[in-house]
């Protein structure tokens, strides 16, 4: 038996949101919450990788790269960003992927979370998406070490979806040697 109720009373609202509850809690159960977070999608070495845009200051196209002595390997150089110094890091070094060199495609995509910021190296920037929390799935087995500490997850694209928050504060990345008295 249905029962009619007329647009704008109480007992419409109710209804409405009722059915979106149920809606909701059924999501939930299958755990599918339709979550989204925005990412930039970028390549390393033909493999695709992507970090979400909240950490992301700008794109800079790598240009007037500055090396620095006395730095870890993986330490590309820096860059000057309108005043600032910004130090570039190569993930390929850290990942033990090919390098590749510097093109005029490659650009440094400078991340940040309010105490610390740098470039990390991108050979290709492809563009901003949207990408459902629930399509994530764990890291494979074949990673390990400080590849899979930076992993937030992988699509089923194979797209490694990198989790800006670790990198930032990974210990490993901060040069902090002081030079003697």
């Amino acid at each position: 038996m249905t029962v009619e109720i007329a647009r704008d009373t109480p007992e419409a609202v109710a209804a409405v949101l009722q059915e979106r509850a149920r809606k909701l809690a059924s999501e939930q159960q299958d755990g599918r919450t339709g979550e989204t977070i925005e990412i930039l999608v970028f390549q390393l070495a033909w493999e695709s990788y992507a970090v979400e845009t909240g950490f992301v200051r700008e794109v800079y196209p790598l240009k007037d790269l500055t090396p620095v002595p006395c730095t870890p390997a993986f330490v590309l150089g820096i860059v000057n960003l309108r005043g600032e110094l910004c130090p570039v890091i190569e993930l390929k070094r850290l990942f033990g992927l090919p390098p590749s060199g510097v093109t005029n495609a490659t650009s440094a995509i400078v991340l940040q979370d309010g105490t610390m910021e740098f470039g990390l190296l991108a050979d290709v920037i492809l563009g901003v998406q949207m990408l459902r929390l629930d399509e994530l799935r764990e890291p494979p087995a074949t990673f390990s070490g400080i590849h899979a500490s930076f992993l937030k997850g992988i699509t089923g694209e194979r797209m490694a979806v990198l989790d800006a928050r670790t990198i930032l504060g990974h210990p490993r990345l901060v040069v902090n040697e002081q030079v003697g008295e």
